[in-house]
């Protein structure tokens, strides 16, 4: 097995993303594995975009103002925890 700069993964596309990949791939001028790993790692970005925005939104359903620290205090409390380098 040749060695490779990137972990493979091997999969399979309907007709139709095949056919866009190749085609966003002529367009851009890059392969179509340069394309879709592109195209993967922007839905993954959105993916967590999405997954975080929802767990923000849990935790402002139980956030109370009045309970919150401000930032001057838990940057003073994490300064003189924090472990050295």
């Amino acid at each position: 097995m040749i060695p490779t700069k990137h972990p493979r993964l091997n999969g399979g596309l309907e007709r139709p993303g095949y056919q866009t990949v190749a085609w966003l791939a002529a367009r851009d001028g890059v392969s179509m594995s340069d394309k879709a790993s592109d195209l993967i790692r922007e839905a993954l970005e959105l993916y967590e975009d999405r997954y975080f925005a929802e767990r923000a939104q849990e935790r402002m359903t139980t956030f109370v103002r009045s309970k919150a620290l401000p930032h001057e205090q838990v940057w003073a409390h994490l300064k003189r925890h924090r472990k050295p380098c």
